[in-house]
This record gives C-alpha cells, structure tokens and sequence, in this order.
C-alpha cells in the first residue's frame, strides 16, 4: 500500500489542479475550433495541444516542462524564449508573399501604416493600466495581428508574460474571420462597400528584385531593432523574386516555416501552465488585445475613407481592414465583405497591398519601441 500510496502521489491525477483543468479545457476548445470551424488550425491545432500536453501535473525534478532546465520541451521552448523562431518564420513568409500589389499601387502602403494605430493606443492604454513600459509596448503588439512579431518583442522585453501575449496574439489573429466584418460594416455604407477599383498595373522583375534590397535598407535605417525580421523576410523574398534560387525558396516556404510553426505552436501551448498563465494580467492582456485588434481594423477603414476626400480613383474602404498584417486572412475576409454587396466585385488582390505592408509596418513598430526600450 505504502508502493501504491507513492506512486498515486507522482501521478497527474494527484497535482491536478481546477487552473490546470481550464487550461486543458481551453487546449481542447482550440483544437475543437481548428478542426470544426478551420479557425486557423496550422496555428491553433498545435496551441492547443500544447496547451494540454503543458498543463498535465509532473513530479518536481524529473525535468519535464518547458520551465525546468534541461527538459526536452525546454529545449524547444528555447527558439521562443530566445526570439529565434519568429525570424525564420518571416523567411518563409517571405518566399511566399508576392509585394507586386503593394509595388503597383503605393498609396496602398498608408492603409497598411494607419492600421498601426493599434499599436500605439493600445500601448497608451496598457501603460494606464500600470503596466511597465517593457511590457505595455509587448502587449500593444497584439494589435498588430503578428504573432511572430509579437512573440519576438516579448522574448526581448517582456519575458514573463511571453505565453499571455503569444497566446493572446495568436487567438485574434484565428478570430480574424469574426471580429473584423462587424467594425468593418459598421464604419462604411453599402456604397461604399460597392466601389470598385482598377486593375493595379504589372509590375516589373527588375521592381520586384531591386524592392527586398531597398525595403530592407529603408526599413532597417529607420528601425534598427527590426533587422531580424525584415532581413528574413526580404532575404526570403529575394530568393523567391530572384528566379535563381527556386530550391532554397521552395524550402522557406513549405517545410522550413512548417517545422517552425510546429515547434513554436506547441511550445508555446506547453508554456501556458495555469500556475504561470493564470493570473491578473492575462486578463488585461487578452481585454487589451481585443481593443487593440479592434482599433486597427477601424483606423485602416476610416484613413481609406480619409484619403477618398482627395482622390479622384476611390478606394474601397474595406480593403484598409487588411493593414493589420494577418496575411491573407484580412484580405480575404475583405474580399468575403465586399462580394456580399457585389459578388462581381473582387477586392482580394487590393486588399492584399495594406496586407503585406502591415507585416512590414508591425515590424517595423516592434523594432522602434525595442530600440527605445532597451535597457
């Protein structure tokens, strides 16, 4: 009995607390949503198993979970905590995003920028909430709909809410599909949703091979911090545009960026134990991240519906919701909006413009507040 009394307190069973159990609720609720409703299952599938896998009780000093030294899942958790994960997942970001749009049409860009605006209210509003500067600037992240950017700031700034923020960041982004339409709707009438615009114009290989070099320069010269990322990104992009290294491109896009979401899913889903995530600032975390999410959607549509009082081409201004830079969730949730007005009226590849160019604004914004914030 003594044996038996023994090995019962090693079990799960025995450590297994109520926050232990809503977070392995919460990890099934996941992947319940990413297989019956395909809310962005490559992301949330792997969550939230993670989430499962993190939250089942171990006995202290077998080195099991990502938080103890030495353990397998530590050594995954790793390119997280480290910020190694998110660079690599821009490179394959990279070799499969195609800028022509945003390069036919550069006024496109500004929608991409206004949707930024997230961003930087929602840090205002963290750093009322008593939040260091540090972690204000992780959390207002969120609002950029990027959740490797999101994970790579807080690995720098604001480590211990790295699983609230990646979490939190991830979610919105799944939830593109239910939050966007609304505010979209309710800030634009059916004629405006009705607009069409002109074919965007062809774009040249010497433009799409001379951008990643230019774009890099640019972007890196004004935000140093965000060297990391754009140089992934526009290095992946290059090797994609150049036609010369197809094999390598190939590569980022498909299995590269298919290991590293893997990983970094599931070791971010492990992170999440309830006696680590289960605290009063997640609650903030995930309150301020919806805001956030909201006021980036509503900034990209209202600076469209700004920038139509001096054009004489309109632009439809639901295609300033896709600033937020979850690419191409946002552009195809415009091009879903706007064929419900006119079924013949195809937004997607407009909407593709202030897409990609959120990735590289959110980016963007992540280095300027590192560069500003680190100690």
């Amino acid at each position: 009995m003594d044996v038996l009394a023994a090995y019962f307190t090693s079990t799960g069973f025995a450590g297994m607390t109520w926050g232990n159990a809503a977070m392995i609720a919460v990890g099934a609720t996941f992947i319940a949503l990413s297989i019956v409703k395909n809310y962005e299952p490559l992301l949330l599938l792997p969550i939230g198993f993670g989430m499962i896998v993190g939250n089942i009780p171990t006995p202290p000093g077998m080195q099991l979970s990502v938080y103890e030294p030495g353990s397998v899942l530590s050594y995954i958790y790793y390119g997280v905590r480290q910020g190694i994960f998110p660079p690599l997942i821009f490179l394959g970001i990279g070799a499969m995003t195609d800028f022509s749009t945003m390069l036919s049409s550069p006024r496109l860009v500004l929608l991409g920028a206004a949707a930024q605006a997230g961003i930087f209210l929602t840090l205002l509003g963290a750093l009322w909430l008593g939040f260091p500067a540090e972690e204000a600037a992780s959390i207002a992240i969120i609002g950029g709909a990027d959740g490797p950017t999101a994970i790579f700031l807080s690995a720098k700034l604001a480590p211990r809410l790295l699983g609230a923020i990646a979490i939190s960041a991830y979610s919105y982004m799944a939830l593109v599909p239910v939050i966007q339409p609304p505010v979209m709707k309710l800030l634009t009438t059916r004629a405006e949703r009705r607009i069409r615009m002109k074919p965007a114009r062809t774009v040249s290989r010497r433009e799409k091979i001379l951008f990643p070099v230019g774009g890099f320069l640019i972007t890196s010269l004004i935000a140093p911090g965000a060297v990391p990322l754009m140089g992934m990104l526009f290095f992946g992009n290059l090797l994609k545009e150049s036609l010369v290294t197809e094999r390598l491109a190939a590569t980022a896009r498909t299995s590269l960026i298919d290991i590293v979401t893997i990983l970094l899913g599931f070791s971010v889903g492990a992170s999440t134990q309830a006696q680590t995530f289960l605290r009063h600032e997640s609650v903030l975390i995930f309150a301020l991240g919806a805001a956030s999410f909201v006021v980036a959607t509503a900034a990209g549509v209202l600076f469209a519906k700004f920038m139509n009082l001096f054009l004489k081409d309109k632009i439809n201004p639901l295609i300033g919701a896709a600033g937020v830079s979850a690419v191409p969730d946002s552009a195809r949730v415009v091009q879903a909006v706007g064929r419900e007005e006119d079924s013949s009226n195809h937004l997607l590849m407009h909407a593709m413009a202030p897409n990609v160019a959120g990735v590289i604004g959110s980016a963007v914004a992540a280095g300027i507040l590192w560069s500003v914030l680190a100690k």
